[in-house]
C-alpha cells in the first residue's frame, strides 16, 4: 500500500443538524482518525479558542517514547485458554470502514470491534470483544488507552493547553471529568453508557520517562470476562464538552448514569453514613450493600438514599445495584476517634521516631520509620534517594504536628521531645547565619522550603512555652531566606499569621515590620505573576498553585487590603482545578499528584498518590478563604481534605507517606501504602490548623 496513502488521516466534527448548524454542543467534540492503526490521533473542542488538543501526542514528537501503540483505543489483554496465559496487544487493524469509523482487530481467537458515532456534538465508542474461537476462554487485565493530555511542561502551557484528569472506576456509573488546568471552560467529559470500567492503570513512568512532569499514559481497565465461543463483552462511553463540574454533573445524569455522594468519606466509628444517588430518570430495580451485608435504601423526591450506623473502625465500601445487575459504589474508612487516632501518632512519633543515640550526629532528630523493618531508617540503604528521606527537609513536619499537640496538651514528655528537637535543629541543620540545610553535613539541600518549615516550627514553639528566643529564631531564619532567594520563591507555608502574631506578642515591633514588609515585596512577585507561575522542583504542580493562594488569603487578613483578595479570588480556580468530587476518601477533594512515592517511599515507584499529604494544602487555602469570606461551604470542603488524608495513619500510631491508587502502574500492582512514614505528617499539622485553628 502507497506509504502516503497509509498515513493519511481522517477528520470528524461531531455535531448534527441542518445545514452544519451547531444547535446541539457549545464545543462540539472533533476527532482525527488513523488510517493505519484506526485509533484516535487528535482530540479538540470546536469552537475552543485555545485551540487545546486534549490527548498526548502519541507520534513520539511530545515524549519520545509516547508512540503509536499508545494512541486511544488501542490497547490490551491477557487472554486464558486451557493452561495457557497470552497478554495480547492490539495496534493493527485487519478492517476499517471507508469513513474510518468502525474497525477490527484481531489478536489470535479474540476479535476486537470498535465503532464511533457523532450525535449531537457528542463522540460515542463502543469496544466490544468477541471469542472468535471454538474454546472458552477467559480475559483479565482489559485496558483500553486514553492518553489525556495531563503533562507539565511549565505554567503557561498548561493553563491553557493540559487538563487535570479525574477518573472515578465506578463500575457502569464510571466517569471520566478532564479539566482544563486553568480552570476555564470548555473541558472535556466522558460518561460510561454500557458496560463497566473496574479500575485504571498508568503506563509508560520513570525517572527517565518525564520524571515529575508527567503523569503518564491513563488505560480503563475493563472487569474480567468468561466468554464461551461466539460470546462477547463489551464497553461504551460518551465524550462530551462541559463548562465546569456542575454543568459535568448535569450531563452525566443526562446521559443516563448515576451520580454517587456521601455527606463525608471519613467517619468516626458510631456515625451514620448517609450515601445518596442521583439519577436523570426513575430507576426500575434498586438496592445496596454495605461490606457485603444488604441495607436498606430510601427513594425520595427522585433521590435514593442510604443511611447506615458505621460499628467497627476499618474502610466500608457502600454498593448500589440498579436496573437489573448495574451497580457502583462509594468507598468510605472509618476510624475509631480522630482525635486519638492523631494522639497515638504523635505518641508514635515521640516514643519511635526520634533518634535517641547520643553517638549519632542527627540525635535529636526525628526520622523516617520503615514500617516493614519495624524501626528507624538510618538512610543508609545503597541505590536509594537519600535527599529525600534524611533527618531534615520534610521531616520537619514531625516537629510542627507535635509542638501544635503540646500546645493543645501542655504535655511534659512532648516538651522534652522537642526542646531535644529544637536543639537538633538549631545546632545541626542551621549555621550561625541561620543557613538551613537538610542533613547535619550541612554540604547540599539549601532549599527554600526549609526555612518556612522550620520558621513554623520555632513560632509554634514560641508560641507553645512563651520563650522569646524561639520567636527570634523564626525571624532570623525567615531572614535568612530572603537574603539567599529574594522573595519570588513560591514556598510551602509561609507562615504569615503566625510569624506576624508571634513577633507581635513577643514585642519585637521592629522585626515586625519588617517581616510583614517581607511578606508584601512577596505578594507584589505573586500578583504580578499571577498565572504564570514559575518553575520549581516539579515544572508546574498544585503545591506551587495553592501555597501562592494560602499566602496571598492570610496576608489579606493580617492587612484587610483588597488587592489580596482579588488576587485570590482569581487564582482559586486553578486550585479547584486540580480537585475531583468522585465518591471515595482516596479521591474526593484530593488534588491530582502523582510522583511523591517515587522520591519518599521504599517502593520508588511513580503513579497517582491519592490522597497525597500535600493535597492538604489546598484544605488550608479553603479554611482560609472562608475566613476571608464567610462563604462556609470552603470550610466543609476544607474539613473534608483533611480528614479524607486520615487514611494514611493507622490505629496503632503508624503512618505512610503515599498510597498508591491506580491497579498497576507499568504493569506493577498498585493499590497500597508504601512502607514508609516519612513526611505524611504534614496532613496532621493541616489538621489541626481546620480544626483547631492554630
Amino acid at each position: 500500500m502507497n506509504r502516503q496513502f497509509y498515513q493519511r488521516i481522517k477528520i470528524f466534527l461531531c455535531t448534527w443538524g441542518m445545514a452544519g448548524c451547531i444547535w446541539a454542543a457549545d464545543y462540539p467534540v472533533k476527532v482525527t482518525l488513523h488510517t493505519a492503526t484506526g485509533a484516535v490521533e487528535q482530540l479538540t473542542l470546536s469552537g475552543d479558542e485555545q485551540q487545546m488538543e486534549w490527548l498526548v501526542k502519541t507520534d513520539g514528537t511530545l515524549y519520545p517514547w509516547v508512540k503509536e501503540n499508545l494512541a486511544w483505543g488501542l490497547g490490551y489483554f491477557t487472554v486464558v485458554k486451557g493452561h495457557e496465559s497470552v497478554k495480547k496487544e492490539w495496534q493493527k487493524p485487519v478492517e476499517i470502514s471507508p469513513d474510518g469509523m468502525e474497525v477490527t482487530y484481531r489478536e489470535g481467537d479474540i476479535q476486537v470491534r470498535v465503532t464511533r458515532v457523532c450525535r449531537d456534538g457528542d463522540l460515542t465508542e463502543k469496544y466490544t470483544f468477541t471469542n472468535r474461537g471454538k474454546e472458552a476462554v477467559s480475559l483479565y487485565d482489559i485496558g483500553i488507552y486514553t492518553p489525556l493530555n495531563d503533562n507539565y511542561p511549565g505554567a503557561q502551557e498548561c493553563i491553557n493547553g493540559r487538563t487535570n484528569v479525574q477518573v472515578w472506576d465506578g463500575e457502569n456509573a464510571a466517569y471520566v471529568n478532564a479539566l482544563r488546568m486553568g480552570g476555564t471552560a470548555p473541558h472535556l467529559g466522558l460518561v460510561v453508557t454500557e458496560g463497566s470500567i473496574k479500575s485504571y492503570e498508568v503506563w509508560e513512568r520513570g525517572d527517565r520517562k518525564g520524571n515529575s512532569h508527567y503523569r503518564g499514559i491513563l488505560a480503563l481497565n475493563l472487569p474480567d470476562s468468561f466468554l464461551r465461543p461466539g460470546r462477547s463483552c463489551s464497553v461504551a462511553w460518551t465524550l462530551f464538552s462541559h463548562n465546569g463540574n456542575e454543568d459535568f454533573k448535569r450531563k452525566l445524569l443526562e446521559k443516563g448514569s448515576l451520580l454517587v455522594s456521601c455527606d463525608k468519606y471519613v467517619y468516626q466509628k458510631g456515625e451514620t453514613a448517609r450515601m445518596q444517588v442521583q439519577s436523570g430518570f426513575p430507576l426500575a430495580s434498586y438496592a445496596a450493600k454495605m461490606n457485603g451485608v444488604p441495607v436498606p435504601v430510601v427513594e425520595k423526591e427522585g433521590k435514593y438514599l442510604v443511611e447506615v450506623p458505621l460499628l467497627q473502625a476499618g474502610e466500608v465500601r457502600l454498593d448500589f445495584f440498579y436496573n437489573g445487575g448495574k451497580q457502583t459504589h462509594a468507598s468510605l474508612l472509618v476510624v475509631n476517634s480522630e482525635r486519638e487516632l492523631l494522639e497515638k501518632r504523635v505518641e508514635f512519633i515521640r516514643m519511635y521516631q526520634q533518634m535517641n543515640n547520643p553517638s549519632d550526629p542527627r540525635y535529636g532528630a526525628y526520622m523516617v520509620y520503615d514500617n516493614e523493618g519495624d524501626s528507624i531508617y538510618l538512610n543508609d540503604t545503597p541505590n536509594c534517594n537519600p535527599v529525600d528521606r534524611d533527618e531534615g527537609a520534610e521531616r520537619v513536619g514531625m516537629g510542627v504536628l507535635l509542638a501544635k499537640q503540646y500546645r493543645l496538651t501542655k504535655d511534659e514528655k512532648l516538651k522534652e521531645s522537642l526542646l531535644k528537637y529544637a536543639r537538633f535543629l538549631r545546632e545541626k541543620l542551621q549555621t550561625e547565619d541561620f543557613v538551613t540545610y537538610s542533613s547535619v553535613d550541612q554540604k547540599n539541600r539549601n532549599r527554600g522550603y526549609n526555612y518556612m518549615w522550620v520558621a513554623d516550627f520555632y513560632f509554634q514553639m514560641y508560641l507553645a512555652t512563651g520563650d522569646r528566643q524561639f520567636a527570634v529564631y523564626g525571624y532570623e531564619t525567615l531572614q535568612a531566606m530572603y537574603r539567599q532567594f529574594g522573595y519570588g520563591f513560591y514556598a510551602i507555608g509561609i507562615p504569615v499569621t503566625i510569624g506576624l502574631e508571634s513577633l507581635e506578642k513577643a514585642g519585637m515591633k521592629k522585626e515586625y515590620k519588617k517581616l510583614l514588609k517581607d511578606f508584601e515585596k512577596t505578594s507584589e512577585v505573586f500578583i504580578r505573576n499571577g498565572l504564570d507561575y514559575p518553575k520549581s522542583e516539579v515544572n508546574y504542580e498544585q503545591s506551587i498553585v495553592a501555597p501562592a493562594v494560602h499566602f496571598l488569603a492570610q496576608l489579606y487578613l493580617v492587612t484587610k487590603e483588597q488587592k489580596y483578595l482579588d488576587e485570590v479570588k482569581r487564582q482559586m480556580p486553578v486550585v479547584e482545578a486540580f480537585n475531583g468530587f468522585q465518591p471515595s476518601f482516596h479521591l474526593n477533594e484530593i488534588a491530582i499528584r502523582h510522583w511523591d512515592d517515587y522520591w519518599f517511599g521504599k517502593r520508588e515507584m511513580f503513579g497517582d498518590t491519592f490522597p497525597h499529604y500535600w493535597s492538604t494544602v489546598t484544605g488550608a487555602v479553603y479554611y482560609y478563604y472562608a475566613l476571608c469570606t464567610g462563604d462556609q461551604s470552603y470550610l466543609a470542603r476544607a474539613e473534608n481534605i483533611v480528614r479524607n488524608n486520615l487514611c494514611l495513619f493507622f490505629e496503632d500510631g503508624r503512618a505512610s507517606c503515599a498510597y498508591l491508587y491506580p491497579y498497576k502502574i507499568d504493569g506493577v500492582k498498585g493499590q497500597f501504602y508504601d512502607p514508609y512514614a516519612n513526611d505524611q505528617d504534614w496532613a496532621l499539622v493541616y489538621y489541626l490548623l481546620i480544626h483547631e485553628g492554630i
